[in-house]
Formats: C-alpha cells, sequence, structure tokens
C-alpha cells in the first residue's frame, strides 16, 4: 500500500539538505491534485537577541524553496512556500497548518544523536507527541 496525498500537505524543513530530502521521499506519495506548502520557521528569540540576521535568516529560507520546489514539482502537486515566524518550531509549525486547514504534515526526520537532541530538543519527537493535525513521518530516500 503506498500513502497518497491529494490535498494539502505542509512541508517543514529545516534547511536546504532537508528541504530536499523531505521533497524527494513526498514527491512520489503527491499526485495533481495535491498541493505541498513548503514551510521554513523563522525562530524568534521571544524577546532576547536573535540567533541570526533576519536577512541571513530569509536568504536560508529562499534556498530551502529553491531546492524543495523541483522535486514538488515533478510530482504535478501545486507548490506553495510560507516563510513562518514564532519562538517555538513546533508550535508554529501546527498553527501555520491548522490556517491553511492541512491535512497533514509531512517530514523527513533529520539524522542526530542523543546527547544533541537532549540539549537542543527533539523537534521530531515533538511534531508527532503534540501533533495537532495528522503528521506522516516519512522515511528517507537515496
Amino acid at each position: 500500500m503506498t500513502l497518497r496525498f491529494d490535498g494539502l500537505v505542509i512541508v517543514p524543513a529545516a534547511d536546504p539538505d532537508d528541504g530536499e530530502r523531505t521533497a524527494r521521499a513526498l514527491a512520489p506519495r503527491l499526485s495533481e491534485s495535491s498541493t505541498a506548502v513548503v514551510v521554513h520557521v523563522v525562530e524568534k528569540a521571544g524577546g532576547g537577541i536573535d540567533k541570526a540576521p533576519m536577512e541571513a535568516r530569509e536568504d536560508v529560507a529562499d534556498d530551502i524553496f529553491e531546492r524543495t520546489r523541483g522535486p514538488l514539482e515533478s510530482a504535478g502537486a501545486t507548490v506553495e512556500t510560507d516563510v513562518l515566524y514564532g519562538t517555538d518550531v513546533v508550535e508554529t509549525i501546527f498553527d501555520g497548518a491548522r490556517e491553511r486547514h492541512a491535512d497533514a504534515v509531512a517530514f523527513v526526520p533529520r539524522e542526530g544523536n542523543r546527547i544533541a537532541e537532549l540539549l537542543t530538543g527533539d523537534v521530531a519527537r515533538r511534531m508527532v507527541k503534540e501533533a495537532s493535525v495528522p503528521v506522516v513521518v516519512l522515511p528517507q530516500v537515496e
């Protein structure tokens, strides 16, 4: 059985490699009636000093969108992009998904070790545990 998305799916991407990896894994599951919305969250410091200049962070988003568009469009899907801003990446993704009435959020988890997960918080784990819309964790594609 092959899982297919015929509606609107949110595709969060942390960086260009992450976005391209997810787009390649998702593309075979899309159709011409699919809409993939690639989102990148610019994490705000919530009153503190931001991690990087806004222009640099928006440039990263542009790189993500450029690298994800090709694989997704090759499936015949409609592709949209959106930069989201928030203090919590997971909450921001789900807020965006609910606002767009998304059918699902789909992503490929990034590789990481337990120490990094403990220090940074495991976004992939939170995406599954705190889901407010269906979440699909896609396998890595070579």
